[in-house]
């Protein structure tokens, strides 16, 4: 049998510094991101509204800015529809599990 020699010319591993980014440091938590998000849903909704009502009156300068701002706020409506369409999802499976 042959001895086992040392393993030379691997450094150590060194350790890695704490994170100080924006997100390691995040102290909201998940609902605090839920609600403003909420709230930036809710602010592309009402842009869109105002938009299609400065249209109406004549107040709008221009259509394309109107169309903008109502495909802003549809796009953000699918998206949050498609999150809470996700987390019933994966609540469903969790309440599938055996425990």
């Amino acid at each position: 049998m042959n001895s086992i020699n040392g393993i030379t010319g691997i450094m150590p591993q060194t350790i890695k510094p704490v994170d100080t980014s924006a997100v390691g440091q995040a102290t909201s938590g998940f609902g605090d991101m839920l609600k403003t998000m909420l709230d930036k849903v809710n602010e592309t909704q009402i842009a869109g509204d105002q938009a299609t009502r400065n249209l109406q009156s004549g107040d709008a300068k221009h259509l394309h800015e109107v169309m903008i701002a109502v495909e802003e706020a549809d796009v953000s409506l699918r998206m949050l529809v498609q999150m809470r369409n996700k987390a019933l999802t994966a609540y469903d499976e969790i309440m599938r599990m055996q425990i």
